[in-house]
């Protein structure tokens, strides 16, 4: 069997078989087999682990906000559905809102339900809490030069987000950390676009300079200007969407489904909380996640509501589904992957709870297959003037037509609702 080396994927040691090379299909059980054995040997049984809540500044505000009270009447459970705490915002004056969001801004800024600008205002207050916790811990002795070092780009992160113009629709700096930020103009948006990341998501990643596509932020910020340049008379916004606790490394927890499944329920939240148009319409809404965010995606897709029209997959080491039809939802399904993308190099398969199923681009999944040309890698579909960028864009803009498919699946820019 001949092989070469594959550039850019973690698995490069193994070697892959030459296109077309003989005993491929026993290559990758063998591949498979390795790749679990190691996974257990460097991880330990850990993927039935469940995780934990870390406490933290969120949950030290959590439990405040249980034992507060405003007007002499308690307040809203924090879990509440996000209609119930629309109407209990709407029963507040304006100075009682800001007053809540001053007393409990991680609370208040992570609040489905309450007003838009309330919750920037709120994640903005605890935004500043955050980063002067991080500078004084920048000069605290006890901790190792390796902490102290955490705490200054911590800082610095903060104080990016910080940046007045930035629309932050969630944050909890607790372990890692997460957040969710919002371009364009949330409130009038027409259809919304969800940004879902994959692996080492967290606060120091939620941004980069350098790769700035390769991170959440930068991609719901290319994909939100180019849905503008595609049909700028349609009212969009993008969010990037990092608002759950994403697997570490390629580890156990990166081949099994535990983040990913409380990944969807946070999904589903965020979806369910979008607020309706000044038409009192609720938003058509398209996710587009990537790498391990299409795990998230796929174990959402059924209880996800109907005002999900697409889900588009780039990257995708599987959703945990044999096909599009087992992930149980009425949206599109849409599936790319570049050509040197080192993810195909990943057994598509499910053993004992490693591995996520079937691949989204394989014609048997039932995916549409979109063109993701341009794109380089694993983390190049939101670059801008790539054809992936601009798939996506056409999908979160509702211009079907522009879509340009993949050679092997020249009808998937059918007509929306058919099949």
């Amino acid at each position: 069997m001949t092989y070469f080396p594959a550039p850019g994927n973690p698995l490069s040691g193994l070697g892959v078989p030459a296109p077309g090379a003989p005993g491929i299909t026993v290559w990758r059980a063998v591949l498979a087999l390795a790749v679990v054995l190691v996974l257990l040997a460097t991880s330990g049984w850990t993927a039935v682990r469940k995780h934990q809540a870390a406490d933290g500044p969120r949950a030290a505000a959590v439990h405040a906000w249980k034992k507060a009270s405003l007007a002499g009447r308690p307040l809203p459970a924090p879990d509440a559905p996000p209609r119930s705490i629309a109407r209990y915002f709407a029963g507040l004056s304006r100075a009682q809102q800001r007053d809540l969001a001053t007393r409990f801004p991680l609370v208040v800024g992570n609040l489905g339900g309450a007003p838009l600008e309330l919750r920037y205002r709120a994640n903005r207050t605890a935004l500043f809490q955050a980063r002067d916790t991080e500078r004084k811990r920048m000069r605290d002795e006890r901790l190792t030069e390796e902490g102290r070092s955490q705490a200054e780009h911590r800082m610095h992160r903060f104080t990016s987000m910080l940046s007045p113009q930035r629309q932050i629709l969630a944050f909890d700096p607790t372990g890692r950390g997460r957040a969710a930020e919002v371009f364009g103009d949330l409130r009038d948006a027409r259809r919304v676009s969800v940004v879902v990341p994959g692996v080492d998501t967290e606060l120091l990643t939620f941004e980069k300079s350098a790769r700035q596509y390769a991170a959440p932020v930068g991609m719901a910020d290319a994909l939100q200007q180019q849905q503008h340049a595609t049909r700028p008379g349609v009212h969009t916004a993008t969010i990037a969407w990092a608002d759950y606790t994403a697997p570490a490394g390629l580890g156990v927890d990166a081949a099994s489904g535990g983040d990913a499944e409380d990944g969807a329920v946070r999904l589903d939240d965020l979806v369910r909380a979008l607020p309706a148009t000044s038409a009192a319409a609720a938003p058509e809404v398209a996710l587009f996640c990537h790498s391990y965010g299409s795990v998230v995606c796929g174990v959402a897709a059924r209880r996800l509501p109907d005002s999900v029209t697409d889900i588009a997959v780039a990257g995708s080491p599987g959703m945990r589904a044999d096909n599009a039809a087992q992930l149980g939802t009425r949206a599109r399904v849409w599936a790319m992957r570049d050509g040197d993308d080192w993810i195909a190099d990943v057994p598509h398969l499910d053993v004992g709870g490693l591995g996520h199923g079937a691949d989204p681009v394989a014609d048997g999944f039932g995916a549409r297959h979109l063109s993701a040309r341009g794109a380089v890698g694993h983390t190049g579909y939101f670059v801008p003037h790539t054809g992936s960028l601009a798939n996506f864009a056409a999908i979160g803009t509702g211009a079907y037509q522009d879509i340009v498919c993949a050679s092997s699946d020249p009808g998937c820019s059918l007509v929306p609702g058919t099949s």
